[in-house]
């Protein structure tokens, strides 16, 4: 082979393992983008607390298919119904009994998670595995748990059970995938 081809050939070699690395960061970067705009601040969360972004990846990556083996449900009619009455009269104990109505909360929040098909696991695998559906409000979920927490071992007031139940809300309404009716129920 002479020189010229020899040049050819390496300059061949150099351009498809450019285009080659090229595709690699594309597909990468591609992967955060289609990561980030589906967890929306539970990956920016991920991130921070996995102190790697590759890293964060693949957590975000492992829920997503975790996620695929759960058979998710919506809720029938009736059931959307029992469950917005049931979370009217926990709002409406919550000035006689904050603590009570927070704890009840929570309670409500789980069973609509298992009628819903979700594992009721340990908190922070429930978290976990709503945050691929839910990825906006589930910090909320975190909040209100954490108050909860801090209720039972008498650490919150008032005010932070309030917050509590509006964190709660906020996940029940989209773990209740409410009808017009339903939402009207909530008040």
């Amino acid at each position: 082979m002479d020189q010229h081809a020899m040049i050819v050939v390496i300059a061949a070699v150099v351009v498809i393992a450019l285009i080659a690395l090229a595709g690699w960061f594309y597909s990468r970067q591609r992967r955060s983008q289609q990561l980030r705009q589906r967890f929306g601040p539970e990956y920016d969360r991920v991130v921070r607390e996995e102190g790697d972004t590759r890293k964060a990846e693949g957590v975000l990556e492992f829920r997503a298919r975790r996620r695929q083996s759960f058979k998710i449900r919506p809720l029938e009619r009736t059931q959307q119904a029992a469950f917005a009455d049931r979370w009217t009269a926990v709002q409406s104990r919550f000035v006689d009994d904050p603590k009570g109505a927070v704890t009840d909360a929570d309670q409500l929040i789980n069973e609509v998670m298992a009628a819903r098909g979700y594992p009721t696991s340990e908190f922070d695998q429930r978290s976990a595995d709503l945050s691929v559906d839910h990825p906006r409000v589930v910090e909320n979920y975190r909040t209100a748990h954490t108050i909860a927490l801090r209720h039972e071992r008498g650490d919150a007031s008032t005010e932070d059970l309030r917050k509590a139940m509006v964190h709660y809300r906020s996940l029940f309404e989209e773990l209740l995938e409410q009808t017009p009716v339903a939402k009207e129920r909530l008040g």
